[in-house]
């Protein structure tokens, strides 16, 4: 995948590389980057889970995944394509529209994310789920593993892995390689509610608002 050499995550314990399988979530591809490299460097069997139904809008959807897509593609990843069905994050969002980031609307946002991931593992095999979207530095780990666990819960035999993918300079690499790679640059988390409320916050410091489809790491 790259030609740096890199160290062997710590897998957790009972992880068979021989015979287990990991499930990674997937929210877009500078996340998953880094995440991907570090797990192909340590040998582990995994395929990819693109599964979103809360990013709006439509367009802004389809260039992150198609930009996931390239990126499983060019190493060989399996890429399971999931459903877009925003009606149901909707319905789930309801009565959470004025929430703040990192607050119980996004908690829900992870809880289905994962839920999905959780169930899908389970049916075909899986015995291990993981989740780029803690490598950010804009979520809430904590929040994000309290998911993955809950997610992960129901099911015997199947695990969350909690790795702190930040750790010995995952969050710089993870920019170094969208540079690298010129993926698209998205400009808020990826929901309605974060596009409204990231443009209330350019337009009261005189910025331009955000443009889909425009922005490319690596460009000036």
């Amino acid at each position: 995948m790259t030609d740096i050499e890199r160290t062997p995550l710590p897998l957790p314990e009972g992880f068979d590389l021989e015979n287990d399988r990991l499930l990674l979530h997937s929210c877009c591809a500078p996340c998953s980057g880094e995440v991907m490299e570090a797990i192909h460097a340590t040998g582990v069997n995994y395929a990819i889970f693109f599964y979103n139904p809360n990013i709006h809008p439509a367009r802004e959807y389809e260039i992150r995944k198609e930009e996931n897509i390239r990126f499983a593609e060019q190493h060989n990843v399996p890429f399971i394509d999931a459903d877009y069905d925003t009606e149901n994050w909707f319905e789930r969002a309801k009565g959470m529209e004025h929430e703040p980031e990192r607050g119980v609307r996004c908690t829900m946002c992870f809880d289905m994310r994962f839920e999905r991931t959780a169930l899908y593992a389970h049916e075909h095999g899986y015995s291990m789920i993981s989740s780029s979207l803690g490598i950010s530095r804009w979520k809430d780990m904590s929040q994000i593993n309290d998911c993955g666990h809950r997610a992960a819960a129901p099911y015997e035999g199947l695990e969350y892995w909690d790795y702190n993918w930040r750790k010995q300079g995952g969050s710089q690499r993870m920019i170094e390689i969208s540079k690298r790679e010129h993926f698209y640059q998205q400009e808020y988390c990826g929901c309605v509610y974060s596009l409204r409320d990231s443009n209330l916050h350019r337009r009261a410091q005189g910025r331009d608002l955000i443009k889909i489809g425009v922005q490319y790491y690596g460009y000036d």
